[in-house]
């Protein structure tokens, strides 16, 4: 079995349009949601987390542009920075032994709703002959495919808001169990429409805070609801052999990964946490580290009810007493939630925080719901060394995502 490292990262999202500027706005813990724009003055939703400063047209021609939805921009521009980041000559590689796994959760929202109001009002020949390759949910991971020549297991994963972690997951596994040397991984998503904020805002998941530095509070006793993002998160993964042949930079270890569903229900989580926890217990079991060696958990942490009382109950099942001694924060109270994206930008930020020995706060969260008694890091960052850490993710449909990384500092080269 093959031990698998991460050794670039790129992202796109409300808090940096590269990993430079999402870390400095982790380590400053600075809330990087917004204001909703919309035409409606009557719009309940007020606040989101928009990547406003992705300027597509920085890395794609106008034809491909035509060709393509907001994720498949977020992730194809966040892939060619974790390549960059890398220092992988990807001509020097072999493209059979290299693949690139997504997480996507819906695909391309805005053109299909561009598309079908087209159709609506002038009929068939208004839709575009590129609608559905801009759509699919897995032109992401085909683009990067194409622009890397990657010829290897090549796919996307829809599992909700887990979508991402298991992507990584799968990956981890690709490249563990020998498949592959390389693999770029990770998720993206762009949903930021009223037409998809209605639909949540109907089924009472999103909040209605006017304000953006109060609107995603995780674990706090006044959480209303979760503030929908957008973004993409790819890392680049290589086998130990590969990473240390070339003397890649390494952020961290990936050494274990823990997937579940509830079979519960089709948005809340089962009560019970049986699953979340199983799923955690697995990604452990497959590192070889015992829960008291885990000094750092990035919550899945939505600020919706029903979700933060189950997560933090899984924490304290699995951790028992050593819970207390357990940092955790939510990255969503910086970015959002950014759906099937969210696990990826979410494993980016542990890995730059292992990398870089801090740890976040969970901004805006001031009174922790006793309901909720687990050791949030609030207001400012923590200088502290991160040896062994989680990342947890947790979906509509039940869908549950663990992954496991160790610090790189572990690794005798």
């Amino acid at each position: 079995m093959n031990r698998v490292f991460i050794t670039g990262i790129g992202t796109v999202n409300p808090a940096g349009n590269n990993a430079e500027e999402f870390n400095s706005n982790l380590k400053n813990g600075r809330c990087c949601l917004s204001e909703f724009i919309c035409d409606d003055a009557e719009f309940p939703i007020k606040v989101c987390g928009s990547a406003s400063r992705f300027k597509a047209e920085d890395y794609f021609s106008k034809k491909e542009l035509r060709r393509m939805d907001r994720f498949v921009q977020f992730a194809a521009a966040a892939a060619e920075e974790a390549i960059l980041d890398s220092k992988l000559d990807i001509k020097e590689i072999s493209p059979f032994r290299s693949g690139v796994i997504l997480g996507v959760g819906f695909g391309g929202l805005p053109h299909t709703e561009k598309e079908h109001i087209g159709y609506i009002e002038r009929g068939n020949k208004a839709v575009s002959a590129s609608f559905i390759p801009a759509m699919v949910p897995n032109m992401a991971s085909a683009v990067i495919a194409m622009k890397t020549g990657f010829k290897g297991s090549d796919f996307s994963i829809a599992s909700a808001c887990a979508s991402s972690t298991n992507a990584i997951g799968e990956a981890y596994r690709k490249i563990k169990d020998g498949y592959l040397d390389v693999c770029i991984c990770g998720g993206s998503e762009s949903t930021l429409t009223g037409f998809c904020l209605s639909a949540f805002g109907n089924m009472k998941a999103l909040t209605k805070a006017y304000d953006p530095m109060k609107a995603s509070i995780p674990f706090d006793v006044n959480r209303s609801g979760f503030v929908l993002g957008e973004g993409a998160g790819i890392l680049v993964l290589e086998s130990e052999k590969h990473a240390l042949e070339r003397n890649a930079k390494i952020y961290a270890e990936i050494c274990g990964y823990g997937s579940s569903c509830d079979a519960f229900h089709v948005t809340m989580p089962d009560p019970s946490a049986e699953a979340i926890c199983y799923a955690i217990k697995s990604a452990l079991s497959e590192a070889g580290i015992s829960e008291n060696e885990i000094d750092y958990i990035n919550a899945h942490g939505t600020s919706t009810h029903f979700n933060d009382l189950t997560e933090a109950k899984a924490i304290r099942t699995v951790f028992a007493d050593h819970t207390k001694d357990i940092a955790i924060n939510s990255t969503k109270s910086i970015t959002g939630h950014l759906l099937g994206g969210a696990g990826a930008v979410e494993c980016c930020a542990v890995a730059l925080q292992m990398h870089n020995g801090y740890i976040h706060p969970t901004c805006g969260t001031e009174t922790i719901d006793s309901e909720c008694d687990l050791n949030v890091v609030l207001h400012n960052s923590v200088e502290q060394k991160i040896n062994a850490a989680l990342s947890l993710s947790l979906g509509f449909g039940g869908h549950n995502g663990v992954l496991c990384l160790k610090n790189p500092a572990t690794i005798h080269q």
